[in-house]
């Protein structure tokens, strides 16, 4: 499949999927999507299917496009999440703004890296230890006041969340790493 066919399979997932709020909307008074919140849905969903895109073809055998995979998904959840409900108390927390260093450190160390399997795993790591630190700050350092808390949501909840945020991150770490030590011959065999 050319890179050409690869984009235009994205643009019509994209599609796809937005197609579901849309009609959503004319079933349920519940769904009620403006048109800024479809351009962001689609720029997210595209720009996540393209950096997939981008960063498997670096790598040569299953681990490192598995890892690829897990990541993208990582800073795919990460901005969905953050910008839907928030991370830490609601989505008008401005602690929240704060995950975007997680975002940061992924791909800077990426580039940093120039997307070798041992450099990625390294980014990767980095990432989970960066939205860790970040979120004993939110929590413990910079907590939610006024509107932006919610009293309602327990902090194990919130540390539970944000826990398998980071695992993710951590998880495409060692996949990275998993994909240095196999050959790029390996595409077939993972275990």
């Amino acid at each position: 499949m050319t890179f050409s066919q690869s984009i235009l399979r994205i643009a019509l997932a994209t599609a796809l999927i937005l197609t579901i709020p849309l009609v959503a909307m004319q079933f349920t008074p519940e769904v009620v999507w403006t048109l800024s919140d479809f351009v962001f849905a689609g720029v997210l969903l595209f720009g996540t299917g393209l950096a997939f895109l981008l960063l498997a073809s670096k790598g040569g055998n299953l681990a490192y496009r598995l890892a690829a995979g897990v990541a993208v998904a990582a800073g795919f959840l990460l901005i969905w999440a953050n910008m839907a409900v928030g991370l830490v108390g609601s989505e008008d927390n401005p602690v929240n703004l704060l995950y975007a260093a997680v975002l940061a450190v992924a791909i800077i160390g990426a580039v940093a890296a120039r997307f070798r399997p041992v450099g990625m795993s390294n980014a990767m790591f980095a990432a989970s230890l960066t939205y860790v630190l970040i979120t004993i700050i939110a929590l413990f350092l910079w907590k939610p006041a006024g509107a932006a808390a919610e009293p309602q949501v327990g902090l194990i909840n919130v540390i539970g969340a944000n826990a398998l945020f980071a695992a993710l991150w951590a998880a495409a770490g060692l996949l990275f790493r998993r994909a240095a030590t196999a050959g790029p011959d390996s595409g077939r065999q993972l275990a």
